[in-house]
């Protein structure tokens, strides 16, 4: 415990699943977190989870894909809490298709949630991580990454985010700022509920066959992911950057 005393964090999309489950974590190791989500009723829930467990949190609805919004919310939180020193980059969706049968809507919403959204949030937050010298750049990718059925735009994007990772941590690196990403592999949550359903099977189902795949037999929570950014978080971790960690019980994804 205590492990980020004094830092505060940025989750996006921390309304629900891996999001809030990171900024609890977080929050736990007494970092100030902000949780960012555009769906107001989920994140006002999770930020009354988070104060229950007695963090300091600051909620704020925000689109990802908006500009002017996010300028303001970054603003906001470095007039509360006085820094920003971790970005945790969840936010995403899913339009799930096969590819003959993908719109330009699917893929475009796709990219520019994860893309899009994860570019703007962290170039409005190295602002302030360079003028203070420090800061954690934490993007949430996927095994995806590595290519999916159904999955073009997801997989791209995820993809598009390794390469991203790797670029700031480049670029970011001489100012104090690490930049990561964490890879998770089938994880319990909502996303991969929402594709159960897509596929029309039962999500207990899909857990069971998953589980087979999976080299120690149990599929992951949004806390195995949780766990993997707050080790990326802490000043520890100061010697690794730009790496990609696959959180997937196992060496496959």
């Amino acid at each position: 415990m205590g492990r980020l005393n004094g830092r505060v964090a940025v989750v996006t999309g921390a309304g629900r699943g891996i999001g809030k489950a990171i900024a609890l974590c977080l929050g736990n190791e007494g970092a100030a977190v902000c949780l960012l989500d555009n769906n107001e009723e989920m994140l006002m829930q999770a930020q009354d989870e988070i104060k229950q467990a007695g963090c300091k949190s600051l909620a704020i609805k925000a689109d990802v894909t908006n500009w002017p919004e996010l300028e303001q919310a970054f603003l906001a939180v470095h007039q509360f809490f006085g820094s920003v020193d971790i970005l945790v980059n969840n936010a995403g969706v899913i339009r799930d298709n096969l590819f003959y049968k993908m719109s330009e809507n699917d893929w475009d919403v796709v990219m520019e949630v994860h893309l899009k959204g994860a570019f703007y949030c962290s170039q409005i937050a190295q602002k302030y991580m360079v003028e203070q010298g420090y800061g954690r750049i934490i993007n949430i990718s996927s095994t995806s990454a590595l290519g999916n059925r159904g999955q073009a735009n997801y997989s791209t994007a995820k993809a598009g985010l390794q390469g991203l990772t790797k670029t700031l941590a480049i670029e970011l690196g001489k100012y104090g700022i690490t930049v990561n990403a964490i890879a998770p592999g089938f994880i319990e949550s909502e996303m991969t509920r929402a594709t159960a359903a897509r596929l029309g099977v039962d999500f207990d189902d899909m857990i069971k066959s998953r589980i087979a795949e999976i080299a120690v037999r149990r599929s992951g929570k949004p806390e195995d992911i949780a766990n993997a950014a707050l080790f990326f978080a802490q000043d520890t971790s100061s010697f690794v950057s730009g790496q990609v960690l696959y959180v997937a019980g196992g060496p496959k994804a």
